[in-house]
């Protein structure tokens, strides 16, 4: 009997060993059907083709309207050419006024977003989670979304004059709303059982905000500070060029709105590239990586070649 018994334990054991073993082999069979066959690339070629496609795009464009004097022969006055125009930022860079320029507007453009992304996150989490605050401020920050950042400038001037305050002033209202609206729509596609696994847990309500809801939503989150980095910097450009003297530094709104006055048609256009560069810059330099890395980690967007 005793060995009777220690057959059929062996036999119990080696069957469940071998259901673990067949179970495994059938999970691993469902990850690689759900699983698409990638090849890692390097940060050197994942640089490139975020980076190569503008820029030869960029390139025709120039291309093509260098064809465009040369076959047309307009005006140079009004209709300057690429090589007038490169002309013109050779001498903005050479007397210093393109440096200046661009570390002002940077540096404002900068600071008002951090303010903007320091304020517009809390207001978000607030209202997601708080539906009576969203029900009575969420068509408000809407609202404040669509209005344009211009409209702003007139009353932020009597307000703080000409001083930095009115420029940053200017960015928040443009910025905040996309920030705490993107984030609000993050939460809102975040799974119910996310929270009720974080609740399981003894989370408490910050915490579930905070540990649980706030890193599911980043995808979300990530497209509000996109836009608001936009919103900023249309702002910042639109009080640059209303609000010029006092104690207002000379950023690359000034530099447009004084060729403009100037009637001084390559460096508007020139100044005008530079902006769309900068902003273009910043979204391959600063927002793609993350985007990038964020979503690879998800396993929603890896970034590498299929």
């Amino acid at each position: 009997m005793p060995s009777d018994t220690n057959t059929a334990t062996s036999y119990a054991t080696a069957s469940t060993s071998t259901a673990h073993d067949e179970l495994r082999r059938l999970e691993s069979g469902l990850d690689a059907l759900q699983t698409v066959p990638l090849t890692e690339r390097g940060a050197f070629r994942r640089t490139l083709d975020g980076v190569l496609p503008p820029v030869l795009l960029l390139l025709a464009l120039v291309v093509a309207w260098q064809f465009y004097t040369v076959i047309a022969d307009p005006r140079p006055d009004l209709y300057p050419g690429p090589l007038d125009v490169a002309a013109s930022i050779a001498e903005l860079w050479g007397d210093g006024r393109l440096q200046q320029a661009v570390t002002t507007s940077l540096s404002r453009g900068g600071a008002g977003f951090l303010i903007a992304v320091a304020i517009g996150t809390p207001l978000g989490l607030l209202l997601a989670e708080w539906r009576l605050l969203r029900r009575a401020l969420g068509p408000l920050l809407s609202g404040l979304q669509v209005l344009p950042s211009v409209a702003w400038v007139p009353a932020a001037i009597i307000w703080f004059g000409l001083t930095d305050a009115t420029v940053y002033f200017v960015v928040l209202m443009g910025a905040v709303p996309s920030i705490a609206n993107g984030l609000v729509s993050g939460i809102d596609q975040v799974p119910p059982q996310l929270r009720r696994v974080g609740t399981v847990l003894g989370a408490s309500r910050s915490q579930l905000a905070t540990l649980v809801i706030l890193p599911a939503a980043l995808p979300g989150y990530l497209s509000g500070l996109k836009q608001g980095w936009a919103f900023s910097w249309r702002s910042l450009m639109a009080a640059e060029i209303i609000a010029m003297g006092g104690s207002i530094g000379f950023g690359l709104g000034s530099m447009l709105q004084q060729s403009r006055e100037l009637a001084d048609l390559p460096a508007v256009l020139a100044t005008i590239l530079i902006i769309l560069a900068v902003g273009i810059l910043v979204e391959l330099v600063v927002f793609a990586p993350v985007e990038r890395r964020l979503l690879r980690r998800r396993g929603l967007n890896p970034g590498v070649h299929r």
